[in-house]
């Protein structure tokens, strides 16, 4: 590193730098990594190599807007599943406080993956707003390990996913 070269962390990005940055991503190789899911089992980013598949960021566990995104992952999943595409949330908590959540609102078909020292939220470049709020950024990832697309959803979850199968509807054609 030279000196006065900056690295641009997510923490360190403005709202629009992040949207601008994270949209570069868009056909670059996905990161790989190593989590622990809501079960407490090991979750490799590679087990998911070929196939098609959404990785979602959220915020917060419990908080209403990211009860509301999980709802509505969970609402259209047979939707994703039959597109081909695996769906994964990843939050900031624990896996236990993920475990807990998920119970909350009667369990979802698909892992919630502890990040909570935003390892693999900073290597997606999901910016954190204000310094205190980790932004709601989702990743549509090809069977090419490459990102397809990438979304910022905000307080409108519904819309968000609603997108997300446009998009993956348009780049299957429709099926697997």
């Amino acid at each position: 590193m030279q000196m006065g070269e900056v690295i641009l962390t997510a923490e360190r990005l403005t709202q629009t730098e992040a949207k601008r940055v994270s949209k570069d991503l868009i056909g670059e190789l996905a990161p790989e990594f190593t989590l622990t899911d809501d079960a407490g089992n090991v979750f490799d980013s590679k087990s998911l190599n070929d196939s098609w598949r959404i990785l979602f960021f959220y915020a917060k566990d419990g908080s209403p807007t990211c009860k509301r995104g999980c709802l509505t992952f969970k609402e259209q999943h047979d939707l994703f599943v039959s597109a081909g595409c695996k769906v994964v949330g990843i939050g900031e908590g624990t896996s236990e406080s993920h475990a807990k959540f998920k119970k909350e609102i009667g369990g979802l078909p698909f892992p919630l993956l502890a990040d909570p020292d935003r390892a693999v939220a900073d290597k997606f470049l999901v910016p954190v707003h204000l310094g205190m709020f980790p932004a709601k950024s989702s990743f549509l990832i090809g069977p090419d390990n490459r990102i397809h697309h990438v979304y910022d959803w905000l307080f409108r979850p519904r819309r968000h996913v609603a997108r997300i199968l446009k998009s993956l509807s348009s780049v299957t054609g429709g099926s697997e």
